[in-house]
């Protein structure tokens, strides 16, 4: 069975990109649930998949990951992948997406789970805002959060890859992605129409999609007033190609393949070589992070 990816709530789930795009699982209400009943859910997962990759967003319940945190030391496995990337909740479930497409090709679990860091870089996302007031995850000068205080003031933000901030004036702009993208706009109670008639056409954007706001969006964003949105890389063959095109290496702990300088299953870092005094490199050993 391919690699399982998960969610921790429903709204992270979207609908397929592709009919090859597997279905996500999801966990919710896991810092509610018993404890043993998350234990044999988790446990299930590994038993049929072999490996679980649990894509949680930075603004969900601390419990959460808590509680993600104790099952994987109570089952004491290097089988269940937690990651938690940086980016918006709808970013976040676009990643998830992209996930669930790659899952479906011949990628083993290390390479599938490090490609999460990989196409994180690939990923815009962002928010048109009514008050920036409460917004903590973008700087935001002294200007702009008085203007956000004044009725009708809208805010252009992109929080991922890099901190943008503009007032929504005519000729505001943001910069976008060097290469095309399709669009995802999630409404919230702000209307969507800078974004898909000045936005969209800026990016240069090969499509447009609507999907339902996540719930986490939000707190992520500080208000509620506001429309989401996310450009990225929908096609299965570009996503394989950037993924097979980085080099590969072994987990030297876990020993399972991977792509990057630190395994997501068992977060060990690589072992540094020194040399020897006979010139010869020698092995100073790997680090190994304990997550649970």
């Amino acid at each position: 069975m391919p690699t399982a990816i998960a969610v921790t709530s429903a709204d992270l789930a979207l609908p397929p990109q592709d009919e090859r795009t597997l279905p996500a699982v999801v966990l919710q209400d896991v810092d509610r649930r018993p404890l043993e009943q998350a234990l044999t859910d988790l446990q299930s997962l590994v038993d049929q998949h072999g490996h679980v990759i649990v894509v949680c967003s930075q603004a969900a319940p601390a419990g959460v990951e808590r509680r993600l945190h104790t099952i994987r030391s109570l089952l004491e496995t290097d089988r269940i992948a937690l990651f938690r990337p940086p980016l918006p909740p709808l970013g976040l479930a676009v990643l998830a997406r992209q996930l669930r497409q790659l899952a479906s090709c011949d990628l083993g679990p290390g390479v599938l789970a490090s490609a999460g860091r990989l196409l994180t870089h690939y990923i815009h996302s962002g928010a048109l805002l009514g008050s920036v007031a409460r917004l903590d995850r973008v700087p935001v000068g002294l200007k702009s959060h008085a203007k956000s205080w004044m009725p009708g003031s809208q805010f252009g933000v992109v929080a991922h890859p890099e901190p943008q901030l503009v007032r929504i004036t005519p000729g505001a702009a943001l910069a976008g992605p060097e290469f095309g993208t399709w669009l995802l706009v999630a409404k919230g109670q702000l209307p969507s129409d800078w974004v898909t008639g000045t936005l969209a056409p800026s990016w240069s954007v090969l499509g447009l999609r609507e999907t339902p706001l996540p719930a986490e969006s939000p707190g992520w964003w500080g208000t509620g007033r506001l429309t989401e949105f996310c450009a990225y890389l929908p096609d299965l063959s570009v996503l394989y190609q950037l993924v097979t095109s980085v080099r590969q290496s072994r987990c030297h702990w876990c020993g399972i393949d991977v792509i990057g300088d630190r395994c997501v299953f068992c977060s060990a870092t690589p072992p540094v070589h020194d040399a020897r005094p006979d010139g010869r490199p020698g092995v100073r050993g790997g680090t190994r992070m304990l997550t649970g």
